[in-house]
């Protein structure tokens, strides 16, 4: 079977998404009640939409679960977005801090048109993965940073390109500087699939792209062996904190069990799990807590 992108090698794609997996590292390793509790989880919001969504404890410790896990993985996904450009011509992804702390640069001699009919010879890029991810502090900051690109370079455009974009669009960025409205036609706010178009000279490339990504993602994970599937026991230990409630109903046992990890320090809640009422609650409760939910003996 052929390769359909031309703009990237197979080999070179293929690399560019196994080194992608491997940088979700720890996020694949199994969660149990302690590591789902390390930020401390807010125990009266998951009651509130186990109730109000109607759905089961099972669900509400996966999506929450789940939730811990997308959280890390957009930083991810942010590497995949941007180091791809890398094996792509004339595009260079410099190292972290270095020439100017800019996500991409492309540069070709040939020029680069701009949407207004201009021509420069080099794009400088700020790479976002979701359009409303900057604050007003930040924008002004990227803003102000690509202005002092354009007083140190007449021959540059800079773009502001967001992986997902409200729309496809490659428009002047209006943005708010110290209470100022701003804008100027070289910095201009450009959705990844019309920067792909701009690098690669071909207006499908980001569509052609993504209809191969799933594929390669599978046969990647399948080959390289070392993607290991998560058990996450943190439903099983929850009921076994429940368990030593002595609630009569499984959801008021579970809902203690799960107030356990929030509040187990708060006044009131000492006396919850188990008989010992001149138990401390303390940090060092808690771990005896997590060593109960996993079956181990408390020495």
């Amino acid at each position: 079977m052929g390769w359909s992108l031309d703009f990237i090698s197979k080999e070179d794609f293929i690399k560019h998404v196994g080194a992608t997996i491997e940088k979700y590292g720890e996020k694949l390793e199994s969660y149990d009640v302690k590591r789902f509790n390390k930020n401390i989880i807010d125990p009266i919001k998951l009651i509130f939409d186990k109730t109000v969504y109607q759905t089961s404890w099972e669900e509400m410790v996966g999506n929450e679960i789940f939730r811990q896990r997308d959280k890390s993985n957009n930083n991810d996904i942010g590497y995949f977005h941007q180091r791809i450009f890398q094996y792509i011509d004339k595009c260079r992804v410099p190292e972290n801090g270095k020439e100017g702390g800019w996500d991409v640069i492309y540069q070709n001699e040939n020029g680069i048109v701009l949407s207004d009919g201009d021509v420069v010879h080099t794009v400088y890029v700020e790479m976002k993965n979701k359009h409303n991810t900057m604050n007003s502090a930040s924008a002004g900051k990227t803003y102000i940073k690509m202005q002092n690109q354009l007083l140190s370079d007449d021959d540059c455009a800079c773009f502001l390109v967001e992986a997902i974009a409200q729309k496809s669009q490659n428009i002047k960025w209006e943005t708010t500087v110290d209470g100022k409205r701003v804008s100027h036609k070289r910095i201009r706010r450009v959705s990844l699939d019309q920067f792909y178009a701009i690098t690669t000279g071909k207006d499908d490339a980001f569509y052609n792209m993504c209809m191969v990504l799933p594929n390669v993602i599978e046969k990647v994970v399948k080959q390289d062996g070392t993607v290991q599937i998560p058990h996450d026991t943190v439903l099983q230990e929850l009921k076994n904190i429940a368990d030593m409630s002595g609630r009569e109903t499984e959801d008021m046992a579970m809902a203690i069990a799960v107030y356990m990890l929030g509040f187990n320090s708060y006044l009131g809640f000492s006396s919850l799990v188990g008989n010992d009422n001149n138990r401390t609650v303390n940090e060092s409760y808690l771990k005896r807590i997590y060593a109960y939910a996993k079956g181990l003996s408390e020495k």
